[in-house]
């Protein structure tokens, strides 16, 4: 299965947390990886903010296979999907919540 935005599905069960009404905003970290706080600060903002969005934290040391499955590089790797749970957007490193809020614009 390749992993180009919108092929790719996520399940609530996959990702460990609920999926949002609109959209869900999930972000893959590691205990060690200090822009992954801030990360975590911008999007539960976002998803406090938005109506309908989830913010779900995805352990990367913890769930190697859909680290690999997704060929999630390095973190924080933030992944936007739509409704569906379909992958719309990805971006590697701590996003501003300017474009957080923009690539949310695709997923809605």
């Amino acid at each position: 299965m390749g992993t180009r935005d919108g092929a790719v599905r996520l399940s609530a069960a996959e990702l460990g947390g609920p999926l949002g009404e609109r959209a869900t905003l999930v972000q893959f970290s590691t205990a060690f990886c200090q822009p992954c706080r801030a990360t975590r600060r911008v999007l539960a903002e976002v998803a406090e903010m938005v109506d309908g969005v989830a913010h779900v934290e995805v352990d990367a040391e913890a769930r190697l296979e859909l680290v690999r499955r997704l060929e999630i590089l390095r973190t924080p790797t933030v992944l936007v999907l739509d409704a569906d749970g379909r992958v719309v957007r990805r971006a590697a490193g701590t996003p501003r919540k300017v474009d957080v809020i923009a690539a949310l614009g695709q997923a809605v």
